[in-house]
């Protein structure tokens, strides 16, 4: 045989098989009732998938989910100026590499830094995010705040 071509492929053997026609008349072997036993709904017509007879169905009998959740929302790890002021000593610079060591910025991702509690201590504060107000002390006592990625 030389090329093989489309139009010699087969099937494999025994991979085929009729379809066998049902409801041929009562001298056949699948004749009158064709199968599906005697009367009721799957005698005469099929039922959708999820139908309960008649009564409110799953889909129904739950609530609905309300909104949605938005898959590309970031979350920041927070921390409050009141901590920086806890864990660092004066004039130390703050990175979020040293936040995460120390257990300061618990969750994974970015660190925001907020203006909850004072600090009175110059600190270099590097982060992802600043609030206004977390900006607004951290130079009132002297420090500054960096913009890191």
């Amino acid at each position: 045989m030389g090329q093989l071509k489309l139009h010699h492929l087969k099937p494999a053997d025994g991979s085929k098989k009729s379809k066998i026609r049902v409801g041929r008349g009562e001298a056949g072997r699948r004749g009158k009732t064709a199968g599906r036993g005697t009367k009721g709904t799957k005698a005469r017509n099929t039922v959708r998938p999820g139908f309960e007879g008649g009564r409110v169905p799953l889909q129904r009998r739950l609530p609905a989910l309300r909104g949605f959740k938005n898959p590309n929302k970031e979350y920041f790890a927070v921390v409050n100026v009141g901590t920086l002021e806890e864990v660092f000593p004066a004039n130390a610079t703050v990175t979020t590499e040293d936040l995460k060591e120390l257990g300061v910025a618990k969750k994974k991702g970015r660190v925001k830094i907020l203006a909850e509690g004072e600090i009175t201590k110059s600190l270099n504060v590097k982060a992802s995010a600043f609030s206004k107000g977390a900006i607004a002390k951290i130079e009132a006592a002297g420090g500054t705040a960096e913009v890191v990625e």
